[in-house]
């Protein structure tokens, strides 16, 4: 490899790492994560793949980088010690939230507790109303104690909210400016330069969380960019953000909030390329990992935003209605359904007699019970390990043993038994039931939004997906499912296709007959400056700009808003008339419906795009036949050399018994074979396809061919 590009993507069991040449070469890797400092596997890993490459450090031209470590904060209450500073009357918001909850009548159900305990929620006397005029002037004596109670307190961070700041931030500007002389060392984040928008909870449900995980990504970001430099790589670090962008590390320090999401953003990415390069502009996405399972759509060509979600609250039920659990984040990301359905979910027989699977998780420590690191729990990768759908000797070429009798004997004393059933039944019972979970995410996106599932392919990737992908396609009555190439680190690799965005935001709360067409245009053109300047700092010439603008859009008197494009151009009463007919057009497809009420405005949305000299997609992919030993930090404590033998040319692949479920003739001895063997060539299934980095698995009913691509695809026949 003459220049490379490397992606890393970390992941609650393992880290993920793709180095990528300019020709498509590739070498795929997957190291064991270490929760305890993340940025020791990503530069073990990258070291060991250099090494084993010969890559000299001047050789690589770009980090990509996709991380949990703002996420794990959240989740595990480990973010910094942050205090806020809000409107007096305002100190509770974080309390109050939306008043909703995931389990309407769970008398007992708790939602996490604030990010920000009370007592270090300060109030000051001050009013604006939403137009920004002061309605009561800031009390300096209020800002003064507040500054004084954070120095007492020894807050890391603080976060600035205060009532209507968006349209005026004298206010906030006031108090970080007491603050950055009565308290210089803590870390500032302001409502009205984070998030401009309108809706109290939202914006300071946001800012606290940006101030929460702020230390800890900087002191990550730092620490990983020190030890790239000690390694002599030099180039700036890329980080993905949650609407499926490329930052620079910097921006994601100082607004990590844009980054909480970035590793299930990337993998979208990686497809959404991927499907232009193939010509599938409508695509369904499917990545499963250890611990989730997380699903979306690229309709027309196009990745679908949301402007809002929620973090920190436990996992998702994959429905749009059931929220309330998290904390809001309302900055754009990819539009995402996640369920807590992984290789790592574990199988339990509740009180009622009922098989779930999910959302608990075996995790990295002790893994499924296979892993022989000491779990006794059933998982879905013992299920899939006793089905015969994963190797029962080893995962990773060998790199990783697996211990088929752990997976039974889990099964039996977990699932069997309790459930009167053989060991077989089941694990099938398992496979389904989690087929069934995950079907729930891909519905959230697709019919409970108004589309057929039947109009899209399917794309599945993480190291479970393709072994689930046929059994969740004939749920949804989809007929090709596409296994792009290195799945099970598909994720990175988005990372290294992902162009440089950036997205702001203005509230401009008006009806459509109040709407002062010069204020809009000025307002619209002072954002596409502000994203034409960020873009020149990055290196980005003017003709390399591409500018998006979005509304945010209901009808009056509704509560909550849809997004749609403005058309390019100067903003003329055309504009508002096109971007009206826009929204008629979305509101009757997601919702069925669409009325004569009046139009309201609600925000102006900017996204700045940087786009390359050269497509940062390969024209092929072809990923590097080398055995990962080198590059391995097992989770193991044995990792012993043993990868299948080739087969030699003109003689049969290897077979092994595969249990496909009673109405497809039970256990049926299927050929495993190769991407590279399929080239050119369907196959008919039953048919197991294994790689270093995942498997895929083809029913009877299905058929399996390698295009020039090198993607499997599967057809329904």
């Amino acid at each position: 490899m003459s220049q490379v590009r490397i992606g890393v993507d970390i992941g609650g069991t393992f880290t993920d790492i793709v180095f990528l040449d300019n020709d498509g070469q590739a070498l795929t890797r997957k190291v064991a994560s270490t929760p305890d400092d993340y940025s020791r596997a990503v530069l073990n890993g990258i070291r060991a793949g250099m090494d084993e490459l010969g890559i000299a450090p001047n050789a690589v031209t770009e980090v990509g980088h996709g991380f949990t470590v703002a996420t794990n904060a959240i989740i595990e209450q480990k973010g910094a010690h942050t205090a806020l500073i809000t409107t007096e009357g305002f100190r509770d918001i974080l309390e109050f939230r939306r008043n909703r909850t995931p389990r309407l009548y769970d008398l007992y159900y708790e939602k996490s507790p604030a990010l920000v305990k009370r007592q270090h929620r300060l109030e000051v006397a001050e009013r604006l109303n939403f137009r920004g005029e002061v309605l009561r002037p800031l009390d300096t004596a209020d800002v003064d104690r507040a500054a004084q109670a954070v120095l007492d307190s020894g807050a890391e961070s603080v976060a600035v909210c205060l009532l209507h700041s968006y349209a005026n931030p004298a206010h906030e500007q006031y108090i970080a400016q007491v603050l950055r002389e009565r308290a210089p060392g803590a870390i500032l984040t302001l409502s009205s330069d984070l998030l401009p928008e309108m809706k109290e909870y939202e914006r300071t449900s946001t800012t606290v969380i940006n101030s929460y995980v702020r230390p800890v990504v900087e002191r990550y970001l730092t620490l990983l960019t020190q030890g790239l430099e000690a390694m002599g790589i030099t180039v700036p670090l890329s980080v993905m953000q949650s609407n499926g962008g490329l930052a620079t590390s910097g921006i994601a320090m100082e607004r990590p909030v844009y980054c909480i999401e970035s590793g299930p953003a990337a993998g979208v990415v990686g497809a959404f390329h991927l499907g232009r390069r193939l010509n599938l502009p409508n695509l369904m996405t499917l990545d499963m990992g250890g611990t989730t399972a997380k699903a979306s759509i690229i309709e027309n060509g196009e990745m679908l935003q949301a402007p809002e979600y929620e973090v920190g609250g436990g996992i998702s039920v994959g429905h749009r209605l059931l929220r309330g659990s998290g904390h809001i984040l309302r900055v754009p990301a990819i539009d995402l359904a996640e369920v807590g359905a992984g290789g790592g979910s574990i199988a339990t027989v509740d009180r009622s007699g009922s098989l779930r699977v999910g959302p608990q998780s075996a995790g990295a420590f002790p893994g499924p019970a296979c892993y022989r690191l000491g779990g006794q729990d059933a998982t879905v990768t013992d299920a899939d390990v006793l089905l015969g759908y994963l190797n029962p000797q080893h995962l990773l070429a060998g790199d990783f043993p697996i211990d088929a009798e752990l997976a039974r004997r889990a099964i039996s004393d977990n699932v069997a038994r309790p459930l009167n059933l053989s060991d077989v039944e089941a694990a099938h019972g398992i496979h389904l039931l989690v087929n069934s979970n995950m079907g729930r995410a891909l519905r959230a996106v697709s019919s409970e939004r108004g589309r057929d599932p039947r109009r899209f392919d399917l794309i599945c990737f993480g190291g479970g997906g393709p072994v689930h992908a046929a059994g969740l396609a004939e749920m949804l009555d989809i007929t090709r499912v596409v296994i792009p190439p290195f799945p099970g680190v598909f994720s990175s690799f988005g990372l290294l296709v992902a162009d440089v965005e950036h997205h702001f935001v203005q509230t401009h709360f008006k009806t459509f007959d109040e709407i002062h067409l010069p204020t809009l245009a000025a307002l619209a053109e002072n954002m596409w400056q502000e994203g034409q300047r960020q873009l020149r700092l990055e290196g980005f010439a003017d003709d390399r700009h591409q500018l998006i603008t979005q509304a945010d859009m209901k009808y009056e008197g509704q509560v909550s808003d849809l997004t749609v494009t403005v058309p390019p151009g100067p903003i003329t009463q055309a504009t508002l008339t096109a971007i009206a007919e826009n929204f008629d057009r979305e509101h009757e497809q997601s919702f069925g419906y669409r009325t004569n009420a009046n139009y309201q405005l609600v925000n102006i949305r900017v996204l700045a795009r940087g786009l390359p000299q050269h497509p940062r997609m390969p024209q092929n992919l072809h990923p590097t036949p080398t055995h990962p030993n080198a590059a391995q930090e097992s989770l193991s404590p044995t990792r012993p050399n043993t990868p299948p033998p080739p087969t030699q040319e003109g003689a049969p692949p290897p077979t092994r018994p595969v249990y496909f479920g009673p109405n497809r003739g039970g256990w049926a001895n299927t050929p495993v074979v190769t991407r590279p063997s399929l080239q050119a060539q369907t196959a008919p299934g039953p048919l197991i396809i294994e790689e270093y980095d995942s498997t895929t698995v083809v029913p009877p009913t299905w058929s399996a061919t390698v295009d020039p691509a090198s993607n499997i695809v599967l057809q329904r026949r």
